[in-house]
């Protein structure tokens, strides 16, 4: 029996598409997880709804994306000895994070078995985990003596993701391109560290390596934390199609500097945010949605755009079912409005002052997962159950 959810009656409805940031709707249906029809409340069917939601006026985003998390075990993490950090960042938007490998797990192996098994055992413990958050882990720091079949076996097993790069015993170009190589081959998606030491055993990954590696994803092209010169950030813009990943816990001068740089080139679609937490930084539940502030504010882009660089545009490069409000896509969705008392007359100008908006609601495969949040400033106004 299909499950209905209608939502109605919402003020600014943001498609997470750079083509078409602001769509002309006020209503959306959702049957059985999935966006089933979208447009005006009079032009739809909204009757026989199992839930019906209230908008209230205020805007409906697609589900935030964190492209690049280090979890270990659930909703724990050992950095900074913290739990219930993944449901925190629910509370900042957030619906679906992308692992950029496991690092911190401890006593994490560095044999190839061993990591092989460790991706393995990740994938499978965050796929049946209950918790709300959708987790994309199982992402294998790369070392040295893993062969062809080592890919070949965790593909099969259901492993979609590679570590950023640079982070365990592989760190030279040429080396990781073969293996860069091997995972494409088989389906796996790549990731690769930039800019200065990170951890205890990483290193520096200057142009060069990340450019002669040839990864999907330049992983926080603004440094985590320490960034590369200004115009290595360029070439690496200027001389690949990877993923321009910015995140959160990097060089925020670097941050704009690679944003600019992609609009310049007219290749603003590739780019995606990440918070690049857990870390020694510690855990931003608000990360994302604070670098979708920071961005528009002193990057002087439109909040509308920037939101898609959380959302569509993660979608796209990470080949996700959901981050775009259209036809046939999974139902993760956002409430947002201006924070009360922001100078903003309205969410998009409230963001585009560098507040952060007020959350009102989550939604993620169609179901309500949380109401007001905890952790964002109260919205001017809050969908309503009716």
């Amino acid at each position: 029996m299909t499950n209905k959810l209608v939502i109605k009656n919402i003020g600014t409805m943001l498609s997470g598409a750079l083509e078409e940031p602001i769509l002309d709707a006020n209503t959306v249906v959702v049957e059985d997880g999935k966006i089933s029809a979208l447009g005006k409340e009079k032009d739809l069917d909204i009757d026989r709804a199992d839930t019906t939601v209230d908008a209230k006026g205020s805007a409906l985003s697609p589900g935030l994306i964190d492209s690049h998390v280090h979890p270990v075990a659930g909703d724990w993490t050992p950095r900074q000895t913290q739990v219930n950090w993944i449901d925190s960042s629910m509370h900042g938007g957030v619906t679906t994070m992308i692992s950029a490998g496991e690092a911190h797990f401890p006593g994490r192996p560095r044999d190839p078995k061993g990591v092989v098994a460790l991706a393995i055992a990740a994938q499978r413990s965050f796929s049946a985990y209950p918790g709300k958050v959708k987790m994309h882990a199982g992402a294998p720091i790369l070392e040295k003596d893993m062969v062809e079949e080592d890919f070949k076996f965790m593909a099969e097993a259901g492993v979609t993701l590679l570590g950023e790069i640079g982070l365990g015993g592989v760190k030279a170009g040429d080396e990781a391109k073969i293996m860069v190589d091997w995972a494409r081959k088989y389906g796996i998606q790549s990731t690769i560290h930039t800019g200065g030491p990170s951890i205890p055993g990483s290193g520096l990954i200057d142009k060069d390596v990340v450019l002669e590696a040839g990864a999907d994803i330049i992983g926080h092209i603004n440094g985590g934390h320490t960034a590369l010169p200004l115009e290595q950030i360029r070439c690496l813009c200027e001389d690949c199609s990877a993923g321009i990943e910015i995140v959160h816990n990097g060089n925020e001068k670097a941050a704009l500097y690679a944003m600019r740089t992609a609009f310049e080139l007219g290749e603003e679609n590739r780019v995606i945010l990440g918070t690049d937490g857990p870390a020694g930084s510690g855990v931003q539940p608000l990360g994302i949605i604070r670098m979708i502030a920071m961005m528009s504010s002193l990057g002087d882009v439109a909040a509308e755009t920037v939101l898609c660089f959380a959302t569509g545009n993660t979608a796209r490069v990470r080949e996700l079912d959901c981050g775009l409000i259209e036809v046939g896509r999974t139902a993760d969705l956002v409430f947002l409005d201006a924070p009360q008392h922001s100078a903003g007359k309205n969410v998009l100008e409230a963001i585009g002052l560098g507040d952060i908006p007020g959350i009102g609601m989550v939604i993620i495969d169609g179901e309500i997962t949380c109401n007001r949040s905890r952790n964002t400033p109260p919205a001017v106004n809050i969908p309503e159950v009716i």
